[in-house]
């Protein structure tokens, strides 16, 4: 198998162009004009960020690739399905909502805004993808009855995951709240006991009130109600909760891949990553700590996991920035930056298992322009 080309491009800009020129130029570079746009339903699959995160991508950037679609003649809407745990976004009203007042509109994106599991998170179509976990894929209506995806993602870490980036936005992003219900139920979260300050942050976090108080004010977990989204981890302050990375949890991985691959089937299309503001986290919760390296540029493929894997690798490379999580983990040159912030999870091998399934390949080769 050939590498698969991925094109990047750094922040650096100089009078006449601009960053979003630049992203013009790395998108003509990887193909978009390879794309038949005309009279199609494009899905620019994004994610709107929970109010309270700064690290989310700029509308701006939504509003430059839904111009490029819309001059090639394609109806391109911007979307995303709604969350399994409680926040700003777990249906459709609130998360309209919370997509405005993070600056996405009409108005400044060009486009409208549909979000793709409708009102309850209930619409969705399932798609044959006949894997090891799933057969089926619920995806969102509006993104699996698109003619084209488009992934415009923010690159950061993740807490369960290691890192989010294209197939963490495409999989788990795309997936109603059922489907969401269905990748998060191999894995649930421990606590360990002695960490816990019973501070009642991850207690007031669950949307199914599984954590409680034990007689010694340690926070524990019912297992039968717990549908391991893992917002307790998200929340936790104090390494109490923790993603188990065993069997269960590398299925989730695995699902994962498996519902970017039903997104993607049989369907054109380019992906985006952003990659600036690398938090730790995800955007999914309402705080963002500081970026463990500087901003590092853009990269763009029509091969989601060599994108990963590209980014994966820049991050690993760049420079950490000193007043970080990285430096309260004991950060030493050359560490897996990822691997160390969330030392439970396994982001190589939800990449690997993405190539085993078809999605892409790890090997690629950067292009990089100026």
């Amino acid at each position: 198998m050939q590498p698969a080309p991925v094109y990047f491009t750094d922040f650096r800009t100089r009078p006449g162009r601009n960053i979003l020129k630049k992203l013009r130029q790395l998108l003509n570079s990887a193909g978009i004009d390879a794309i038949d746009f005309k009279d199609k339903m494009v899905a620019v699959k994004i994610h709107f960020g929970e109010p309270g995160n700064l690290a989310y991508i700029r509308p701006n950037y939504a509003a430059e690739v839904v111009a490029m679609i819309k001059e090639r003649g394609g109806k391109p809407f911007l979307t995303d399905a709604n969350t399994l745990y409680s926040g700003k976004r777990s249906n459709a009203i609130d998360h309209l909502e919370a997509a405005m007042k993070n600056g996405f509109s009409p108005l400044t994106v060009g486009c409208p805004i549909i979000i793709a599991d409708g009102l309850k998170g209930i619409e969705y179509r399932e798609i044959e993808i006949r894997q090891k976990n799933c057969q089926t894929a619920k995806i969102g209506s509006a993104i699996a009855d698109a003619d084209i995806i488009i992934s415009l993602n923010h690159f950061k870490g993740h807490e369960q995951t290691g890192f989010g980036g294209a197939l963490k936005n495409l999989g788990m992003g795309s997936g109603s709240r059922g489907g969401k219900m269905e990748m998060h139920s191999s894995s649930r979260p421990r606590m360990v006991g002695e960490n816990c300050t019973a501070c009642e942050m991850c207690i007031e976090g669950c949307s199914q009130q599984a954590i409680s108080l034990s007689a010694e004010d340690q926070a524990v977990i019912d297992e039968e109600l717990c549908i391991g989204c893992g917002q307790c981890v998200a929340l936790c302050r104090f390494n109490s909760a923790q993603v188990v990375w065993d069997q269960s949890a590398q299925v989730t991985g695995e699902k994962i891949a498996e519902y970017a691959l039903a997104v993607v089937k049989n369907k054109p299309g380019l992906h985006i990553n952003i990659i600036t503001a690398v938090s730790p986290n995800c955007d999914c919760w309402s705080h963002n700590d500081a970026p463990i390296v500087s901003d590092l540029g853009i990269a763009v493929s029509t091969d989601p996991v060599a994108l990963d894997k590209a980014c994966v690798d820049m991050v690993n490379q760049a420079p950490a920035l000193p007043l970080s999580v990285l430096s309260d983990k004991g950060y030493k040159p050359g560490d897996d930056k990822f691997g160390l912030i969330h030392p439970n999870t396994n982001w190589r091998m939800g990449l690997e298992y993405a190539e085993q399934i078809g999605l892409g390949c790890l090997d690629y080769q950067l292009l990089v322009q100026s």
